[in-house]
């Protein structure tokens, strides 16, 4: 299977927060899909398993969390990276979005060196391999 760009996803209901996004991934070489709800992305989530998701707590159809805790459940997205991103900074949103499996847990604002930074530490972006992928 070869496939020469990380998939990133992004939900968030922001567009502001979409665009902000689509500019950093214009500038890596990762292919981006950018969705404003759980609910529009959940026909992707039952097809694709992306590289990396980040994912906001606070959206109009469903909380992230809850989002995140259901994808769970799926077969596919068991071992799916996520990050947490949200305004919402709570020591229980943390502790939830970690025992759910959440690899980081970003306040908002961030900056585009954080961002960059997470996808490459993250993803596998150009090659760059930070641990085998396993086959599990």
């Amino acid at each position: 299977m070869d496939n020469p760009k990380p998939t990133v996803v992004v939900i968030d209901d922001s567009t502001s927060v979409r665009d902000f996004f689509g500019q950093i991934a214009a500038s890596m070489d990762v292919e981006l899909r950018c969705f404003g709800s759980a609910a529009e992305s959940m026909a992707y989530f039952t097809e694709q398993i992306p590289d990396l998701v980040f994912l906001d707590i606070i959206m109009p159809d469903k909380d992230g969390l809850t989002f995140l805790q259901e994808l769970r459940k799926h077969p596919k997205q068991r071992h799916t990276k996520f990050i947490v991103i949200s305004s919402k900074d709570y020591a229980q949103d943390r502790m939830t979005a970690k025992e759910l499996g959440a690899l980081e847990f970003v306040a908002k604002p961030v900056t585009t060196q954080k961002i960059q930074d997470l996808i490459l530490k993250y993803a596998d972006v150009g090659g760059r391999s930070s641990g085998e992928r396993s086959n599990e």
